[in-house]
């Protein structure tokens, strides 16, 4: 038996976050009873309906797609541009893991496990990114040295936590963060006196972007999925799902 809100979340309905503030709220049903205690633990066959629709259980799969710029890191847009799941060929309904800002390109996960996105967001995880940063002007030893350290972020009242930058050539950088503020890069940068021109992001965890070109996807599968299930602290009944 597990908890509704991690079998939800599992299913790739919505987060594990939101599954508790459904089920707060009275709008989850467990063979034929309404749930409202975040304790409540259910078999593997339960009939679960939120909002009055049964929930499907689902295989959880995983995409890592080379996000190209302009396009929107959510699963809808109002405006009807072009989003990151539009992009994926799969009758699956996933969502991406986080953002990537819409001028930036990149790698950027999807897919349809609730429980994998809460644990990979959450910054006291300190889960790795990596970014290859293209700059304005040539790099000094003294941005690179208050970057590492950590930049008060005035629009944010937060100074970033301490992180791995090195440069690659006078104009390009790469660096490592632990956190996922609101455009962060571009922000430190801004306050650092510098702009951004190109944003790449090219790892997640141990989940790399590679010679993966712009616009296209990959199943991730294998010993890869296998080592992400494994740095997140998931069981062995999950590293086999």
């Amino acid at each position: 038996m597990e908890r509704l809100q991690k079998v939800i979340a599992s299913t790739g309905y919505c987060s594990r976050r939101k599954a508790e503030e459904l089920i707060k709220e009275g709008k989850v049903m467990v063979d034929n009873e309404i749930i409202t205690t975040l304790g409540h633990k259910v078999l593997s066959n339960a009939e679960i309906i939120i909002e009055g629709v049964l929930l499907e259980k689902e295989n959880k799969v995983y995409f890592l797609l080379n996000k190209p710029r302009g396009v929107i890191s959510s699963v809808k847009d109002d405006k009807k541009r072009t989003t990151v799941v539009d992009l994926i060929d799969t009758n699956i309904r996933v969502y991406p893991v986080g953002r990537l800002d819409k001028d930036s390109d990149g790698l950027i996960l999807l897919t349809n496990n609730g429980e994998i996105t809460d644990k990979i967001l959450r910054s006291v995880n300190g889960h790795e990114k990596e970014y290859v940063v293209k700059v304005n002007k040539k790099i000094t030893d003294t941005f690179l040295k208050s970057m590492a350290e950590g930049v008060y972020l005035k629009e944010l009242d937060v100074t970033t936590k301490p992180c791995s930058i090195s440069r690659i050539n006078n104009y390009t950088f790469r660096i490592i963060l632990t956190q996922g503020l609101n455009r962060q890069i571009r922000r430190m940068c801004q306050e650092s006196g510098y702009k951004v021109e190109s944003l790449t992001r090219v790892r997640i965890m141990n989940i790399e972007l590679g010679g993966l070109k712009i616009g296209e996807y990959r199943i991730i599968e294998g010993k890869e999925k296998t080592m992400l299930y494994e740095s997140l602290w998931w069981s062995r009944e999950a590293v086999r799902a």
